[in-house]
């Protein structure tokens, strides 16, 4: 495996029964990186996030290969994962209230967490906790209440503390500023990023939000229907998206974020705000041939409804298209509508 690859995913496939969330999957998580996993509900962003974890559900299949270092973590054994979780591998969910024990104050959540990795006495695993709160701005006189009692952004920095109590190789961010208000969404996400490249750990961001992707991201891997559209750096994908996909995202996302998405087309009174058509499909009948298809304006009836597209790589870009090369310079006009 090449030395800067943290992570290598060849093949993955999670099925639940018939049903296939992720249909094929494979990329690349490099050492240090933040890589944003992006695309609608139900494209298999948070089942991939839970794969990568070695948590996938009781009830998924899973097969393929992820690679982490010397481990093969798809069919090991739970006490092969179990080693990973807190050392080399962390989460941070998407619902801190729900992570959190409500019958146990915050910072004896967090010694709890490095006693059951480092085996420390009660009073220094409390002391590092308390350390580790205090690094993402909860005082150190609020360590001892309740998840109840803290604000939705303090709960959310607590379980960032959890997340890099040991420093780990890989960090999984689940939506990890969900019903947060935007400055609160700001702070989070400059403080997880912040975090982790203080400590050289790697991020992996799942989320909705293309201008915190712009913002915050280096890579992007774009998906659809369990499938990779796209991936590349986060700069030329959001200048120049070849997957129509990617396009649509990109044109229908609103102006906000520090950076905004500067390669929207000017929208007047003549157009409304662009979408793609159609809704996502149905995972338990999905089309034959591409996927995206039916909602794809350059999509054919011979190839594009038959055959799926292959991931192609060229020049550090990487797409699943039959037509990406034909894809207009602003690609998002594909996708504005006249009113």
């Amino acid at each position: 495996m090449n030395p800067e690859v943290l992570v290598s995913v060849r093949d993955l496939h999670v099925s639940f029964g018939a049903v296939e969330a992720v249909r094929g999957l494979s990329f690349d998580v490099r050492k240090g990186e933040v890589l944003a996993v992006v695309g609608e509900s139900g494209a298999g962003k948070s089942v991939t996030a839970r794969a990568l974890l070695g948590m996938p559900p009781r009830q998924a299949s899973v097969t393929g290969s992820i690679q982490m270092g010397p481990y093969e973590l798809v069919g090991a054994p739970r006490s092969v994962r179990a080693a990973l979780w807190g050392r080399q591998l962390a989460l941070v969910p998407q619902d801190a209230l729900s992570a959190l024990s409500p019958v146990h104050r915050v910072a004896d959540q967090l010694a709890a967490a490095v006693r059951s990795v480092d085996g420390v006495s009660r009073k220094e695993a409390r002391a590092r906790a308390v350390a580790a709160l205090e690094e993402v701005g909860i005082p150190a006189d609020r360590t001892r209440a309740y998840p109840h009692e803290f604000s939705g952004g303090m709960r959310q920095r607590a379980v960032i503390a959890m997340a890099m109590l040991h420093s780990p190789a890989l960090v999984i961010a689940d939506e990890p500023t969900t019903a947060q208000d935007p400055e609160t969404q700001r702070r989070l996400l400059d403080l997880l990023t912040h975090r982790t490249e203080a400590t050289g750990t790697t991020l992996v961001l799942i989320t909705h939000d293309l201008p915190m992707v712009r913002d915050h991201a280096d890579r992007v891997l774009v998906m659809y229907a369990g499938r990779l559209a796209e991936e590349g750096p986060v700069e030329e994908v959001f200048t120049r998206p070849r997957a129509p996909y990617t396009a649509g995202l990109l044109a229908s996302a609103p102006r906000q974020g520090r950076g905004g998405l500067r390669d929207q087309p000017q929208r007047t009174r003549r157009h409304r705000l662009p979408s793609i058509p159609g809704t996502p499909p149905n995972p338990t009948n999905l089309p034959p041939g591409c996927a995206f298809a039916p909602r794809c304006p350059l999509a054919d009836a011979t190839r594009c409804a038959t055959a799926h597209p292959e991931p192609e790589t060229h020049n550090n870009r990487t797409v699943a298209c039959h037509h990406w090369r034909k894809l207009p310079a602003n690609s998002a006009e594909l996708f504005l509508e006249s009113v």
